[in-house]
């Protein structure tokens, strides 16, 4: 009879063992993720104390019940809720259990405008901060501590419903993290292809998960107009006519424009536009022939050359017409930058470009705005606050650094751009079907691999307001070209731009991006998987 029993007993716990093996793991029961796995490497990493599991009692707290702060937890709800199955309500109702979102509090000093505190207990999840950006940076930290599966958006815990003993692990300890510095930018060129508010949208969401900050819109070129100027309509419907290689092309209305904006600002970016001048201006001529010298307006251009256009210096009417424009797109835009271009005038004599800019400027900051140009400004007189994008690279000849640094110690601040490095555009390898490679070829090794605070000799680092990286469309024209040209290299420049110079380490660094792999998958993202990163079989 014991014997029957004790077979009887092993049979129920290889019954019962078959079927754990059958059902689909659950995210609660794998490891959490290492507190210091994020991307980008935060500044202060503690380790200790027991997980938290999210569960079917999960409340998200908003203790001051700011519209701020509540907006920030109901979008972190709106994550939350569908790969795990749970309520998940937001409250008001202060506590120290469930996940707590915390604006203010001794803890949030020496954070600044958009540091953040993560603290994980056994009972839950704080984020506190000083401002709304820092709560929000402290959400996208969560989101990487939680597993890949979130990001598929879909119910993951199977046909049985919630687990019930919470889903996904989040790894004790404390994390206090800020930017190195103010200004993360990405720069997406909608001139030479045009890429829809939608897409825009994406690119958004994608650049808001490495706490980008700006949102830099390339809105003019030789091959598209695409902002809507009331004074000057034709720009829009004309000179946005078309895109390089002869596609329909577009443009955004006031009110797209808008929308664009809105949906930056809900993810803490900043959009700075750009109206490129006074070369790249071939769209605008094309548009206008009074704009042109000879007072005829060339044929729309959809090739890829650079340097052949330039607005008429000497014409009064070009000054009207750079004042409808800024006024108009400085009415629109609440950031406080305004990009001028001023790249590859080639077809400006110098004394031309240095009256041009000294006769724009002011007008940027008539309308209340502060200049950004590319790095060619140094070579005319930047105005008092100007920031200049310093694009150059390995061939960019000494007399040219020289003149930007010159610029820097005089006063005027600098964006971190070098097309060998920062350029998402450049090819990662002679193999890659996209992009150009007149910089080039630019792996993630590469574009990870250097400190923008010593990248410019002779500029003082207190003159680095931040980094940049630009993605040109010249070859790119759908969201997947975007993300395959982006991924995996934008995170990198993110993690120049926030983490401390004393956490670059590209050994730890390829580690923690190729943690970042399922979670794109799971996107639906698709990537450059770069030999150079160890990822995880599919």
């Amino acid at each position: 009879m014991r014997r029957r029993r004790l077979l009887f007993s092993l049979l129920l716990v290889a019954v019962a063992g078959l079927g754990t093996a059958a059902t689909p793991s659950q995210p609660s029961a794998a490891a959490p993720a290492p507190l210091d796995r994020v991307v980008p490497a935060p500044a202060s990493v503690r380790p200790g104390g027991d997980p938290y599991a999210i569960g079917d009692r999960t409340l998200i707290r908003v203790p001051d019940g700011s519209g701020e702060a509540k907006r920030i937890a109901g979008h972190l709800a709106g994550m939350l809720r569908p790969a795990t199955g749970f309520r998940l309500p937001v409250t008001t109702k202060d506590g120290r259990d469930g996940i707590v979102l915390r604006l203010g509090g001794a803890g949030t000093r020496g954070l600044g405008a958009e540091g953040y505190r993560l603290s994980v207990g056994g009972r839950g999840v704080t984020i506190s901060a000083g401002r709304p950006a820092g709560l929000f940076h402290g959400v996208q930290t969560l989101r990487q501590l939680l597993p890949a599966a979130l990001e598929k958006g879909t119910g993951q815990p199977g046909p049985g419903g919630p687990p019930s003993g919470g889903w996904g692990r989040i790894a004790g300890g404390t994390i206090a993290d800020s930017p190195r510095y103010a200004y993360r930018g990405a720069m997406l060129d909608v001139s030479r292809h045009f890429f829809t508010v939608e897409q825009v949208k994406r690119y958004i969401d994608q650049l808001a998960m490495y706490k980008i900050n700006k949102l830099h819109l390339h809105l003019s070129d030789d091959q598209g107009w695409r902002i809507a100027v009331d004074s000057w309509p034709r720009l829009a419907t004309y000179g946005g006519s078309t895109q390089v290689g002869g596609g329909k092309g577009g443009h955004y209305t006031k009110d797209d424009y808008r929308e664009i904006l809105r949906y930056a600002a809900d993810r803490y970016l900043t959009v700075v536009p750009e109206i490129d001048m006074p070369g790249h201006t071939n769209a605008a001529l094309a548009s206008y022939a009074e704009l042109n010298c000879n007072g005829q307006a060339p044929p729309l251009y959809t090739g890829t050359n650079v340097g052949f256009s330039s607005l008429c210096v000497p014409k009064k009417v070009t000054y009207d017409f750079i004042d409808d424009v800024i006024r108009e797109i400085a009415a629109l835009t609440p950031g406080r930058y305004l990009h001028i271009g001023g790249d590859e005038a080639h077809s400006t004599s110098h004394e031309d470009y240095v009256a041009f800019m000294d006769k724009v400027q002011p007008v940027v900051a008539k309308y209340g705005k502060k200049v950004i140009g590319w790095h060619q400004l140094t070579g005319a007189r930047p105005a008092e606050g100007a920031v200049a994008q310093y694009w150059g690279h390995d061939a960019t000849s000494a007399a040219e650094r020289k003149q930007v640094a010159d610029a820097a110690r005089k006063g005027t601040g600098l964006i971190l751009s070098p097309a060998d490095r920062a350029y998402l555009d450049m090819k990662y390898d002679k193999d890659t079907p996209l992009g150009l490679h007149w910089a080039g070829y630019v792996g993630v090794q590469r574009s990870y691999d250097w400190d923008p605070g010593t990248h410019l000799e002779g500029a003082p680092e207190e003159a680095i307001r931040g980094v940049e990286a630009p993605l040109w469309t010249e070859t790119l024209a759908t969201s997947a070209h975007l993300e395959y040209m982006a991924f995996p290299r934008l995170p990198g420049i993110a993690e120049l731009g926030w983490s401390p110079a004393d956490a670059h380490d590209w050994s730890s660094y390829r580690e923690r991006l190729a943690a970042q792999g399922p979670r794109w998958d799971a996107m639906g993202l698709g990537y450059y998987r770069s030999p150079e990163v160890p990822w995880s079989a599919r």
